[in-house]
């Protein structure tokens, strides 16, 4: 089923329309019963009294046990008091009877009806319907003190009478076109008021729908207006609550971030004096160390060798709390791919130790930031030589993405054990070690996250992976940007930083 058929709003509005129809519908219908019987029941008891008193007001005046002129003038009697419609009157004694009309004037009568007057002592009536024609059907005995009674015993004469109900049924029809003609705008109505209803419940949850994706954009002073005491006005409380309680959480942590970049990147910035000037110490003193006693050498070699490391280490410092306070800048030039990674490759004496598969001399040029390229392939590759075994290779290929245009691929690959599959998810961590048992290690624990965000930076991806033939395989993907394109964040001085 579509979302939009199966929504909160779509329910609301059907189950308020299904209930303000089947209220219209039910009020509607009782209404109509409840006139029905009322017309047909003040009929009936008129037609039933006066029936009673024109039988007990003319029994006396004929002789008893009656003949069948007797029957019939009894019958032509009480027929004539029939007010507003005719009467048809059946007399019965015994075996003989009378009608007031002639023909079969008494279809209506049932073999249950005649039993029914001739042991209950009660009047009967019952309301029949022949060839499309209501007609109420009352039938009474006749006790031999001449009045209707249920106490006295009964004389054997039966009177039946029957009256037409066309008046009767023409109101009943008139109340069923009234009622139909009430029922729509009455139904519409309702539907109306089912749609406000709906409308009502729904707006506040449209509107806590709203803030709750501000809040997931970022925007975390969102807050919802409180109207009334009901249960969507409590969660809109609550929502308040909870938004401001997550606004402080995220402030304080945020705080607590900024504060832990900031000493970062000053405690890194004040550690490059003091080693600068301990770098330079330890070239005087690897000069001299030859002519050092062997203690002292090694002494001095160690020293020189922990300074470098520190030196690095600082160096990736300071470029990771440039990530992170957001001040990287990408400064793009249309390159020469391949030659960029050559040079790299070159330039730490890299080119005999992996094995590189790079296209020709300007097959593969791009818009990318030179600098951060260099520390792309350098970090991949220096991970592979310190984590992995030879052959480290290294691949540099262009790919066509339908939608992201042209695409570099570079590929490292070693030929080491691979990569633990518990490991894969940290390996782009900052200072994650597979190893927890290991305290020391050649890397900084930040080369990989350098390379991360420098990837990032240039809008592309990076992942690690197992090759099937052994060993990890490290690509990045990076867009290559069309002639024009400018960089992506703004210069800052800090970059330049030696």
């Amino acid at each position: 089923m579509p979302r939009a058929l199966n929504g909160l709003r779509v329910r609301l509005i059907v189950a308020f329309t299904l209930v303000a129809v089947v209220a219209t519908v039910t009020t509607g219908a009782l209404t109509f019963r409840e006139a029905r019987t009322g017309v047909l029941q003040q009929s009936q008891d008129t037609v039933i009294e006066d029936f009673r008193h024109r039988v007990n007001t003319l029994v006396p005046n004929y002789r008893f046990p009656p003949d069948e002129s007797d029957l019939q003038a009894f019958a032509a009697d009480v027929s004539r008091g029939g007010r507003s419609q005719n009467w048809r009157v059946l007399v019965a004694y015994r075996q003989a009877s009378a009608t007031s009309a002639p023909g079969d004037a008494f279809r209506e009568l049932s073999p249950e009806m005649r039993e029914s007057v001739r042991t209950r002592r009660a009047t009967v009536f019952q309301r029949v319907t022949r060839d499309g024609h209501p007609a109420l059907v009352v039938g009474m005995p006749v006790t031999f003190a001449g009045q209707y009674s249920t106490e006295l015993p009964a004389s054997g004469l039966e009177v039946y009478l029957t009256v037409p109900q066309r008046d009767e049924q023409g109101y009943v029809d008139a109340l069923v076109s009234a009622i139909e003609r009430a029922t729509v705008p009455a139904l519409a109505l309702a539907v109306l008021i089912a749609l406000l209803a709906a409308r009502g419940v729904l707006r506040p949850v449209r509107a806590l729908r709203r803030a709750t994706r501000s809040i997931a954009e970022g925007r975390l002073d969102t807050r919802l207006a409180v109207q009334g005491s009901d249960e969507l006005a409590d969660l809109s409380r609550t929502f308040n609550e909870t938004a401001a309680a997550l606004e402080g959480s995220v402030a304080e942590l945020r705080r607590m971030e900024a504060g832990a970049r900031r000493f970062a990147a000053d405690v890194s910035h004040e550690l490059r004096t003091p080693l600068a000037a301990m770098s330079a110490v330890t070239d005087v003193l690897d000069e001299d160390a030859a002519g050092l006693d062997e203690d002292t050498a090694t002494a001095v070699r160690l020293i020189s060798e922990e300074t470098t490391k520190l030196a690095a280490l600082v160096d990736d410092l300071m470029e990771i709390s440039r990530f992170d306070a957001g001040a990287a800048a990408l400064h793009l030039d249309d390159i020469d791919l391949a030659e960029s990674v050559r040079r790299t490759l070159a330039t730490r004496g890299w080119p005999d130790t992996v094995r590189s598969s790079l296209p020709g001399p300007g097959e593969l040029r791009g818009r990318v930031d030179p600098r951060r390229l260099d520390v792309i392939v350098a970090n991949l590759v220096a991970n592979a030589l310190r984590h992995g075994a030879p052959p480290v290779r290294l691949r540099l290929r262009e790919e066509h993405d339908p939608r992201a245009g042209r695409q570099a691929v570079i590929e490292v690959h070693d030929g080491g054990d691979g990569i633990p599959g518990d490991v894969l998810p940290q390996v782009f961590d900052r200072f994650y070690k597979s190893d927890s048992a290991r305290t020391r290690s050649e890397g900084s624990g930040l080369g990989l996250a350098i390379t991360t965000e420098n990837v990032r930076l240039h809008g592309g991806t990076v992942r690690a992976a197992n090759h099937p033939d052994g060993g990890a395989v490290f690509t990045v993907v990076l867009p290559l940007r069309p002639e024009g394109a400018g960089d992506r964040t703004t210069h800052t001085d800090e970059e330049d930083r030696p």
